[in-house]
């Protein structure tokens, strides 16, 4: 098991930036896929974004793609969510998610426990 501890939220106004951020514990992070989900008040969580191990592969929803770029620092446990040309649409809570040898985009067994962001129009 790995713990994961979200951080970055916030209140911006449409057309800002944010960066979220994932500190994981334990040493095996490099093991692990890492994803990225929110949920916004009354909707359903929706995936947002994925890395594999490496880094070499990504993957994101197209409501976010060419705005929100995921990355991860396997030296710092770090996964990160940069955001820009927010949309009020974005405002969630936003989940890091953690599937150790994960081989799909979209099942994880780890989560945190959120960060909100806000976007004012």
């Amino acid at each position: 098991q790995v713990q994961l501890v979200e951080s970055g939220g916030g209140l911006v106004q449409a057309g800002g930036s944010l960066r979220l951020s994932c500190a994981a514990s334990g040493r095996t992070f490099s093991l692990y896929t890492m994803g990225w989900f929110r949920q916004a008040p009354g909707k359903e969580r929706e995936f947002v974004a994925a890395i594999s191990w490496s880094s070499e592969n990504t993957h994101y929803a197209d409501s976010v793609k060419g705005r929100v770029t995921i990355s991860r620092d396997n030296a710092k446990n770090t996964v990160y969510l940069q955001m820009n040309s927010l949309k009020p649409e974005d405002t969630a809570v936003y989940y890091c998610a953690a599937q150790k040898y994960g081989l799909t985009w979209y099942l994880y067994n780890n989560w945190g426990q959120g960060t909100q962001v806000t976007v004012s129009s």
